[in-house]
């Protein structure tokens, strides 16, 4: 069947773009640019074509960088390395500008078997150093980078070492006091590259490069005191700490006719210098690692993420710094320390009393600073970090003291509330009571005092007692008028029942003695208030709470009740009770003229 010619078109663009060859790298064996400078030289941005073929890996990735300054041969070192034509591998130039720009990467690794680990090796290429037009500024975060992300650092330097090499260092040298100076025993959290000293010259008689190396790191004399030479002798004293983590290799020059080495076949090239060369892939076959980040070594889209990481670090900073990267590091460390400091203290059931607060608060956050200590990058700046830490926990906990405050605040209200209300409700009973008030009282303070916790059980404790005092003078206040007025009733009530109801003379002699006593006493005394200082009215006190208020009985609740059955047994005596049992003889009865005309 014959497709008509738009048909055909679109067909075909779909199978390109299905082959992934409109935006995906198909041929792997050349290089990439993985870092590219910004059009004015002084930052550095990620290039995803190069990052592409590293994203690819998924064994653990090592990297080994050559570093140096322009001109001193590094791409042609590592097309050495990876066995590779000028053609073929790294572009090598002849002019006196420098031909990489920014850090390139050979897209297909060499894969080796480290201490029986399959692992993907990439070749990085560096642009050199002290070109022109670019600031100092620019190279120091060429060489941080390539610091940081390989796991071997050539350092490729032509005939000697100067005194520009030894302080370009000394963020290497940061770095190993930062994050490979740890106790041993310990994983290591970072591992900063190895250093190789690859120095490339046209005589080898004299002294060995390992001897070069140590007389350029020896402290300088500095009789004077300069300040100058004080911080050149710092950084030869801490190059010293970096021991093992280094190694000197000498290489010859290969052919003195340098512009046409890539034209050469090893035959023609000097045999000491292919003889070196090979024991230089040996030496570093032998020193590369897998690069270990926490403890863990990475595959290609962590290794890109780790990347991103340090580049983001390094241009946010004028100068790059060691300090800078260690709180990139960091930062996931302190997260998950701050997140493990939030849930245990979520775990806690607000409100409690400030002092058990601070201390789940100092417990908690010694534990997260514990896990910090054990797990951060760095020992010097990660002090920052620390710090960093420190305060976010401080913010946390000004937050948890405030909703410690809120609760413990709304809880106080609604006892003292409660209290409150429970107090208004003592000072209307029906009966008053003073030890039902004095339990009730108690029973108050005693419920606000166990269960009001927290930094506002001091002001309402305050509030509690002023209105304890002031509930307690008003209900003594009324007291004995109330209980006055009382008897005064009851003595009447009494009289109405004795007469009309149980019709018992005697208690309704009793009563009228009782009305009597209590209206002429305080006639007499022109107060009811005298009344209360008499031992006979402690008395009847006495008795009106026996009666109205034990543990076993609350009248002033059973009132109705009580009352109510008295009605109906008072009312079943005298429509049944006389007439099944006869009179009672107890007590002296009203005598019914009726009743005594039948009898007769």
């Amino acid at each position: 069947m014959k497709l008509s010619w738009p048909i055909a078109v679109f067909y075909t663009f779909l199978c390109f773009f299905a082959s992934g060859s409109f935006s995906s790298i198909e041929n792997f064996h050349q290089p990439f640019p993985i870092i590219e400078p910004d059009p004015g030289h002084t930052k550095l941005r990620l290039s995803r074509e190069g990052l592409e073929a590293i994203e690819k890996i998924t064994t653990p990735i090592a990297a080994v960088a050559v570093i140096g300054p322009y001109r001193s041969g590094k791409s042609f070192t590592l097309n050495q390395l990876l066995s590779l034509s000028c053609d073929e591998g790294f572009g090598v130039g002849h002019m006196r500008d420098t031909k990489t720009k920014g850090i390139w990467v050979w897209g297909t690794p060499v894969e080796m078997d480290i201490n029986g680990v399959r692992t993907s090796v990439f070749y990085l290429d560096t642009e050199g150093f002290e070109s022109i037009g670019k600031s100092n500024v620019y190279d120091d975060r060429i060489f941080a980078l390539a610091a940081v992300m390989s796991s071997v650092l050539i350092y490729n330097l032509p005939e000697t070492i100067r005194e520009a090499d030894i302080s370009r260092l000394s963020f290497a040298v940061e770095l190993a006091e930062e994050f490979y100076g740890r106790v041993k025993g310990q994983d290591v959290a970072f591992e900063p590259a190895k250093l190789l000293w690859l120095i490339q010259r046209d005589f080898l008689q004299g002294k060995s490069v390992q001897e070069m190396v140590d007389e350029a790191l020896r402290r300088v004399p500095n009789s004077n005191g300069d300040k100058n030479i004080d911080q050149v002798n710092q950084i030869r004293d801490s190059l010293a700490i970096m021991g093992d983590n280094s190694t000197a290799f000498s290489l010859p020059q290969p052919h003195l006719q340098r512009t046409k080495l890539c034209d050469m076949k090893d035959a023609e090239l000097d045999p000491l210098y292919v003889k070196k060369r090979e024991q230089l892939k040996e030496v570093v076959a032998s020193i590369i690692r897998p690069k270990i980040v926490q403890g863990k070594s990475l595959n290609g889209k962590e290794f890109v993420s780790f990347l991103e990481q340090i580049l983001d670090a390094l241009n946010k900073g004028e100068i790059p710094s060691t300090g800078s990267l260690v709180e990139v590091f960091n930062k996931g460390i302190l997260e998950r320390c701050l997140k493990l400091y939030n849930e245990r203290m979520a775990k806690l059931v607000l409100p409690m009393p400030g002092e058990s607060l601070q201390k789940a608060h100092v417990e908690n956050r010694q534990a997260a600073m514990n896990v910090f200590d054990e797990q951060h990058f760095g020992r010097h700046h990660a002090k920052k970090s620390v710090d960093k830490l420190d305060e976010e926990i401080e913010k946390v906990y000004k937050n948890i003291m405030l909703a410690n405050e809120y609760q413990s605040s709304k809880l106080c209200e609604a006892l003292y509330t409660r209290c409150e209300d429970k107090m208004d409700n003592l000072q209307v009973l029906r009966l008053p009571s003073m030890a039902k008030f004095n339990a009730g009282f108690i029973q108050c303070n005693q419920s606000f005092h166990g269960e009001c916790v927290g930094p506002s059980k001091i002001n309402y404790e305050k509030r509690m007692m002023k209105m304890l005092e002031k509930s307690k003078s008003s209900f003594i206040k009324d007291y004995n008028h109330r209980l006055f007025n009382w008897l005064v009733a009851f003595s009447l009530f009494m009289v109405v029942v004795g007469r009309f109801v149980i019709k018992f003379i005697l208690v309704e002699i009793g009563a009228w003695i009782l009305f009597i006593f209590l209206e002429t006493y305080t006639r007499m005394f022109w107060s009811a208030e005298s009344l209360y200082y008499n031992p006979m009215w402690h008395f009847i006190v006495a008795t009106w709470e026996t009666l109205v208020y034990s543990p076993i009985l609350d009248l002033d609740r059973w009132a109705i009740p009580v009352f109510v059955m008295a009605v109906i047994f008072v009312v079943y005596w005298r429509c049944y009770g006389r007439r099944k049992h006869g009179p009672m003889l107890l007590l002296p009865m009203y005598s019914n003229p009726k009743d005594r005309h039948r009898t007769e």
